[in-house]
């Protein structure tokens, strides 16, 4: 196995960087603070699909450094809860919260999203998660939980860059997963599971092309500061996210793993749930029907 890289921690650790900044910008055009395959452009579009207005309440899962977050309290004027695993991207979320003066409206969470959430039923009006579902284990009882917190008629919407689409070599599944832990499944996948949780599914997207833009933009801004980066992050570490970007925008421009984003909503009406069956983590749930 290709040795483990690390990117979140130094993004978002190094968010304020000068170097940084300068990267975002190159990468996608409109820096948001994003770590990820995700453009402002997309973001809107995300938004709309959503259907968010200043009433709406969001929750974001996967959060990362806050910006995108913070994109959409702005944007929108409505109020968003960014939860996230990694303990440097709380705090990066927070701090441009409070120096945005955007901090009434987005909160953010340190959270295991693989797990229960902390909230009530009935929480939230969407829920929006970009890039970020491939990271987390038990992908059926994660679904239930947005089920659970979706208010009836909200709409959830995440991207996946992890569906299999080509032939893929244990090297390149190896280095395109050096920057963490993830689940890769094949097409058809997360629609099954989406339906099984309850949700009714509105549409599909292939956005591979912004992977593989977005890569490739990311490598050569990185590449043109390699000196800076390097002292920040380490020669080794700098050789190895390079690495992983180029074989980002290598599978991702011919086809062989694919990114899609999935839009879905919880029914207005929702009956009681029977028929038990098994997720994909091996637990038991039950599926509600229409």
């Amino acid at each position: 196995m290709r040795a483990s890289v690390d990117l979140y921690n130094t993004s978002y650790d190094n968010f304020s960087a000068r170097v940084q900044a300068e990267v975002r910008a190159e990468t996608y055009g409109q820096d948001l603070g994003q770590s990820s395959w995700m453009t402002a452009d997309e973001l809107r579009q995300f938004i709309r699909r959503l259907k968010l207005k200043p009433s709406s309440h969001v929750l974001e899962v996967g959060s990362g450094s806050g910006g995108p977050a913070l994109f959409v309290a702005r944007t929108v004027g409505c109020r968003i809860t960014g939860l996230d695993i990694n303990e440097y991207g709380i705090k990066n979320a927070s701090d441009l919260a409070r120096r945005q003066k955007l901090d009434a409206l987005a909160h953010f969470q340190r959270v295991d999203a693989s797990g229960s959430l902390p909230f009530a039923g009935n929480s939230f009006d969407a829920i929006l998660s970009n890039d970020a579902m491939c990271h987390i284990p038990r992908r059926g009882d994660v679904l239930r939980e947005w089920f659970r917190v979706l208010k009836p008629g909200g709409r959830m919407l995440f991207t996946d860059a992890m569906v299999i689409t080509g032939l893929l070599s244990n090297e390149e599944i190896a280095t395109r997963s050096s920057i963490g832990s993830y689940f890769f499944l094949p097409p058809g996948e997360n629609e099954k599971l989406i339906r099984a949780s309850g949700f009714e599914l509105v549409r599909t997207d292939d956005v591979t092309a912004n992977a593989a833009i977005i890569a490739k933009r990311w490598h050569k801004a990185r590449a043109q500061r390699g000196k800076v980066l390097a002292r920040i992050e380490g020669r080794a570490n700098f050789e190895g996210l390079q690495k992983f970007l180029w074989r980002v925008h290598i599978v991702s421009v011919e086809g062989r793993l694919s990114r899609y984003a999935y839009l879905a909503r919880k029914p207005k009406t929702v009956r009681p749930r029977s028929s038990v069956r098994k997720t994909d983590g091996g637990r038991r749930y039950a599926r509600g029907h229409k």
